[in-house]
C-alpha cells in the first residue's frame, strides 16, 4: 500500500532543531510503516502525533505547558477528510495521549446513538477523561505527564511574571519611585513553539489532519485553545479532484479568530497554486484580517498536504510567520524520512511577513 505522511513540531523560535530531528524522523516511520500495511490516512496521523507526544521536548501530552497554576491540561483534535468527520478534547489531565481520545471521539461521529442523540464533536475536563476511560485510552496521573523541561520553564517564567506584577503592586501603593521591569516576549517566544500536528494520505487518496497541544505557557485554567477548535487547529476534505489536509501551530486565539486551518484548505481550491494560495491566505486571512489587532505581531504555522488523485501525486507545503518552523517528511516509498528546518528570510519581519516552501511527491502503488 502507498501513502504519504509530514509532521511538525511547531512554530516558533527553534534555536536547537537536532532535538526535534529525531523525533519527527521516528513520527515519519511509524506513520509509514502502518500505512504500508494498509492502515488508514486517519491511523497513521494519530499514530504520528501519539510519538510527538510521548517524546518530553514537544508541548503536547508528556511535557506540556503547565498553567497558570502549574497543572496540565491538554488539548487535541483529528478530522478524517474522507467522511468529514472531526472529534476533539480540550483540558484533559489523565488521559496520557489525548490524540487517541479525539480520535475516538471522531470515530464515534459515525456510530448511531440511542434515541437519536448526536454523538459529542467535543468533549471537556473531567467529562472528557471519563468518556476516555470507557473507550478504553491509556489514562494517568497528572503528575505523569508533567516533563523536567515543563516544569524547570514554568518556574523560570512564572518568577519573571510574578517579579512584574509585585513590582507594579509596589509602585501603585508606594510614594517612592519604583523600577516596574518589562516583561518583554520571552513568554510569547517560548509558548508559540512545540505544539505538533501531522497531516497524511493513504493509498485510496483518503486525507486526514490532527493537532495536539498544551496550550500557552502559563495559560489561565480551563482555557480552550485551536487544537481542540473546529476549523481553527485541524482541517481535512476529499474530492475527487483535490483532497487537501492541514494543521496549524501558533497564537491559538488568532488561529481560532479566523478559523485558519479551514481558510487555508477552502482557500486551496480556488486557486492552481499552492504556493500563491497560501501566501494569498496567510495574508488576507490572518496577517491583514480586520479580526486581529493591528499593532500586534501575529505568530502562524501551518503545514498542508495537497492531494491530486487524477495523478496519484501531491505537494506538502509548510508557510509560517514565525522565525522558524521544523518539519518532516516520508512516503511509502521511500527508505529515510526527509527532515526540514524551515527559517524565515532574513529580510523578513517575524510576525509580521509570511514564508511558504513545500515538496512534490508522488504515489507508488
Amino acid at each position: 500500500m502507498a501513502g504519504f505522511v509530514a509532521v511538525h513540531t511547531g512554530a516558533g523560535n527553534c534555536i536547537d532543531e537536532t532535538k526535534y530531528q529525531r523525533v519527527i524522523k521516528e513520527a515519519c516511520l511509524r506513520a509509514t510503516e502502518i500505512l504500508r500495511n494498509g492502515g488508514s490516512a486517519v491511523d497513521a496521523c494519530e499514530a504520528a502525533i501519539v510519538r510527538l507526544e510521548n517524546c518530553g521536548y514537544t508541548n503536547a501530552g508528556y511535557g506540556s505547558n503547565l498553567c497558570m497554576d502549574g497543572s496540565v491540561q491538554c488539548d487535541a483534535a483529528i478530522m478524517d477528510g474522507s467522511t468529514l468527520n472531526f472529534g476533539a478534547c480540550t483540558n484533559v489531565s489523565r488521559v496520557k495521549n489525548p490524540i487517541q481520545l479525539a480520535r475516538r471521539i471522531c470515530d464515534a461521529q459515525s456510530s448511531p446513538q440511542l434515541l437519536e442523540r448526536i454523538p459529542p464533536m467535543i468533549l471537556a475536563g473531567t467529562g472528557a477523561e471519563h468518556y476516555a476511560d470507557e473507550v478504553g485510552c491509556s489514562m494517568v496521573e497528572p503528575s505523569v505527564l508533567i516533563s523536567s523541561k515543563a516544569k524547570f520553564q514554568f518556574n523560570h517564567y512564572k518568577s519573571k511574571y510574578d517579579l512584574v506584577v509585585n513590582s507594579r503592586l509596589s509602585k501603585a501603593t508606594s510614594e517612592e519611585p519604583v523600577q516596574v521591569p518589562e516583561p518583554g516576549n520571552e513568554v510569547e517566544l517560548a509558548a508559540a513553539l512545540d505544539t505538533v500536528g501531522a497531516v497524511c494520505v493513504d493509498g485510496a487518496g483518503n486525507t486526514a489532519a490532527g493537532c495536539s497541544s498544551g496550550g500557552i505557557l502559563l495559560k489561565v485554567p480551563g482555557r480552550v485553545g485551536q487544537a481542540a477548535t473546529y476549523g481553527a487547529g485541524c482541517w481535512a476534505t476529499d474530492t475527487d479532484e483535490l483532497a487537501i489536509a492541514t494543521c496549524t501551530t501558533g497564537n491559538g486565539e488568532y488561529l481560532m479568530k479566523t478559523l485558519l486551518a479551514r481558510e487555508i484548505c477552502h482557500g486551496a481550491f480556488s486557486s492552481d497554486c499552492a504556493v500563491t494560495s497560501l501566501h494569498k491566505t496567510f495574508k488576507q486571512k490572518f496577517l491583514d484580517s480586520p479580526l486581529l489587532p493591528r499593532q500586534q505581531d501575529l505568530y502562524a504555522g501551518a503545514l498542508t498536504l495537497l492531494y491530486y488523485p487524477g495523478q496519484s501525486s501531491g505537494e506538502v507545503m509548510w508557510s509560517h510567520t514565525t522565525q522558524s518552523f521544523c518539519v518532516g517528511y516520508m512516503a511509502t516509498n521511500q527508505r529515510v524520512p526527509k527532515f526540514v528546518h524551515s527559517p524565515l528570510p532574513t529580510y523578513s519581519v517575524p510576525g509580521r511577513s509570511c514564508v511558504v516552501n513545500g515538496h512534490n511527491f508522488h504515489l507508488r502503488i
